[in-house]
């Protein structure tokens, strides 16, 4: 893995941009330039079920709008399904996946989680799913401190489904590794994901990024701000919008009167251990209208 500093941003288009992810979206940004570093959009359309072009393009074109560009050509995963089938191959050589033709009915004794190696085969519908591990696995986290992963590799997610459609485990650990990107810095929703990940590098002998987990923003329930829980989309090239979500990232700009000047500023106070252990921030009622 390359020691320059490569970060990226990894929407999902299942919907427009929302708040939540805008914050995210800069975090991840602030860090790459306060390190001097490349800045890297990819668009995670790996699940074909849910996610559709047409928000990839409104995606973009907000984060254009906000003056957030790519350093290089926006990858996109649903045009590589050959080579998340080639890592795939040779997990199957190592004798790391195992077919399933398990259904979710038959999973709800588990609670939806599969901890055993099944005696399926390959003569009917199947998902191939990563055997589990006793392997525990521990990072440290530039904003969470030391993380450490007891029983996360109990469950055999599937890295590929019945449907055809690869996992976002599988595919970012490859594109990551492939992008040669070395800082991770995105939502604390995904910390849940991080032991499986670094299970797959360890089994494709990589080395894993750096790894940043920021607060989520939640609402007055507690649930965070995201497309499931109809988040609304935010405006293009807002600068109020932009100045809340530096905000939560404890940047408080007053004089600033554009975009490319506010963010200027927003990299010179980018400091993360100013959110240390904090993953979750509530969203203050002056904006509760983005959700």
């Amino acid at each position: 893995m390359s020691h320059a500093y490569r970060g990226r941003f990894a929407p999902s288009p299942t919907g427009p941009l929302h708040f939540g992810s805008l914050v995210s979206a800069l975090a991840s940004y602030l860090d790459a330039r306060k390190h001097h570093g490349s800045w890297i959009i990819r668009i995670e359309d790996v699940d074909g079920s849910r996610c559709q072009p047409a928000f990839t393009e409104q995606i973009l074109n907000t984060l254009n709008s906000y003056q957030l560009f790519s350093d290089e050509e926006i990858l996109i995963q649903s045009q590589r399904s050959d080579t998340y089938e080639h890592y795939l191959i040779q997990l199957k050589r190592q004798q790391m996946v195992f077919p399933c033709n398990c259904t979710r009915q038959s999973l709800t004794q588990y609670d939806g989680v599969h901890p055993h190696v099944c005696d399926s085969t390959t003569t009917q519908p199947h998902s191939w799913r990563l055997k589990p591990s006793s392997t525990l696995y521990q990072c440290q986290d530039r904003i969470q401190d030391r993380l450490v992963f007891t029983d996360d590799l109990k469950n055999s997610p599937a890295l590929k489904r019945k449907d055809g459609f690869f996992s976002y485990q599988l595919a970012v650990v490859i594109d990551d590794h492939l992008q040669n990107i070395t800082h991770l810095v995105r939502g604390a929703d995904l910390i849940e994901t991080t032991a499986q990940q670094l299970y797959l590098y360890d089994l494709f002998s990589w080395t894993p990024p750096s790894v940043c987990h920021i607060p989520l923003i939640t609402n007055h329930a507690g649930d965070k701000i995201s497309k499931q829980n109809h988040a609304k989309p935010i405006s293009n090239g807002h600068l109020p919008t932009l100045l809340r979500a530096l905000h939560y990232l404890t940047i408080d700009l007053t004089s600033p009167t554009s975009i490319p000047e506010a963010l200027t500023q927003a990299i010179d106070a980018w400091h993360p251990d100013k959110l240390k252990n904090i993953k979750h921030l509530p969203l203050e009622a002056a904006d509760r209208h983005f959700i």
